[in-house]
């Protein structure tokens, strides 16, 4: 009979090792998983789940570390569940003491949770991942003194936007939903619409400019009568249009009004909310999505805020909002923010200086400071490349909201990742090998001209 070293530490089970014994415990993401306050998750997010009522909840610490890891490797909510399963590290991060082999949860679940902690969640998220740094002695306090801001577009997972194709989408949707609430239209034009679509889209590809306008503002006519019929039969047979339809009949008559200048213009059925951004980038003059500014620290380029704002609207106009949200997340005001051209007349009070790009009246020391401001332009193209900024899938406004938050979240957690890899017992033995391995070769060197200069002298 084995009696355990420790009573205190839970027996293993009959044929299963736990996670501890399986991994490297020096591993950079198991001293993550050390570093992360996880009962903070529990106190902040228990107000979102009853009790007594209903099943079980989800363990806070799974959902939030999964969500960590979908954010920090670029990952969609059904990869990272899969890959989960796969990885004894990622098990032992969301704080499973045995190796699984099904799956947590139903990747649903995380769009729900998403939704569930809103906008006020994620920036929580955000805000942990920086202490996070502190407590692990990557980031410093001094290093939020400093900051830089800098607006991007973050673009909408949609189509890029035709009016032919809009019109006819459309009327896609109003016709379903009538047949739905059995309305009978007088006719749905199933036939004749997707005609009229190949043949603007022809028209198009052949330059011919003029018959590709006929063919759309046929198809706008058509989407009309649509709306007209739908109303009109709804009335006739006193029919409760549901919320649905009534949506759907708003944006169709905003659809069939909008002209080329107009503003508040749709460009996508499904994300109405969708802006049209230039942003004078010659290989894409213009982007649908969302603005987003960014905020990183001058120093070290910790991403300390990420604000989405609705339409397009001037940079400067937007410091204000993203300044409240950084003091908010760091509970710390920054002394000084760098800002580029776009943010002239730009003011965020007394005691903080907005320096912007091009000033000569600062001091020495502030102008080197000021060739930190591009610094925040590669921060952002890590943002897209590696963590889900690229193009957001998230629905809706709220969606627009969250992406570049946990984006955020995610660069910092793999920031500090890196940190932890550099410093690791290995990396740093390999490190002062190498070193001692150079010194040795210098001091032979050394030795070496020493005797030939001897020779010479002789």
């Amino acid at each position: 009979m084995s009696i355990r070293s420790n009573p205190d530490q839970p027996q293993d089970e009959l044929f299963r090792s736990r996670l501890e014994n399986m991994i490297d415990m020096n591993h950079p993401l198991v001293k993550l998983g050390q570093g992360i306050d996880w009962e903070v998750f529990d106190r902040e997010f228990g107000k979102h789940y009853a009790a007594k009522v209903g099943r079980p909840a989800t363990r806070t610490r799974l959902i939030v570390g999964l969500t960590y890891l979908q954010f920090m490797y670029d990952m969609s909510d059904e990869a990272v569940v899969e890959r989960w399963v796969e990885s004894p590290y990622w098990q032992h991060f969301t704080g499973e003491e045995y190796f699984q082999h099904d799956f947590p949860l139903h990747p649903t679940t995380l769009v729900k949770w998403r939704r569930k902690i809103g906008e006020e969640g994620c920036e929580w998220l955000l805000t942990q991942t920086l202490q996070a740094g502190k407590k692990l002695g990557v980031l410093k306090t001094s290093s939020l003194d400093k900051v830089v801001v800098d607006t991007t577009c973050m673009e909408k997972a949609i189509a890029h936007p035709v009016d032919s194709k809009l019109f006819n989408r459309m009327r896609e949707h109003l016709v379903r939903e009538a047949e739905s609430l059995n309305i009978n239209l007088r006719q749905n034009y199933n036939q004749v619409a997707p005609q009229l679509v190949k043949k603007a889209a022809r028209y198009g590809h052949a330059k011919q400019y003029a018959r590709m306008r006929k063919a759309s503002n046929k198809l706008r006519t058509i989407l009309g009568r649509v709306i007209r019929d739908i109303e009109r039969k709804a009335q006739e047979t006193t029919t409760t249009l549901t919320a649905k339809m009534t949506e759907l009949l708003t944006l169709a008559k905003r659809l069939k009004m909008q002209q080329r200048n107009s503003k508040d213009k749709v460009y996508a059925i499904h994300a109405p909310e969708v802006a049209c951004i230039a942003k004078g980038k010659a290989r894409n003059p213009y982007e649908f999505g969302a603005k987003v500014s960014i905020a990183v620290t001058a120093k070290d380029s910790w991403v300390v805020g990420a604000r989405t704002f609705k339409g397009n609207p001037y940079d400067g106009h937007t410091l204000e909002e993203a300044f409240d949200q950084i003091k908010a997340i760091t509970d710390h005001t920054p002394k000084q923010v760098y800002v580029d051209r776009g943010y002239r007349a730009a003011y965020l009070g007394q005691k903080t200086d907005v320096i912007i790009t091009g000033q000569k009246r600062h001091s020495k020391a502030t102008k080197r400071w000021m060739k930190r401001r591009n610094s925040v332009e590669p921060i952002i193209g890590h943002l897209k490349a590696g963590h889900k900024m690229q193009r957001n899938w998230l629905k809706g406004h709220l969606g627009d909201i969250m992406a570049p938050v946990l984006a955020a979240s995610g660069f910092n957690l793999k920031k500090i990742l890196r940190a932890l890899a550099l410093f690791a017992p290995k990396t740093y033995e390999w490190i002062m090998a190498l070193l001692a391995d150079f010194c040795g070769k210098a001091e032979n060197s050394r030795r070496h001209h020493k005797q030939i200069n001897s020779l010479i002298a002789a």
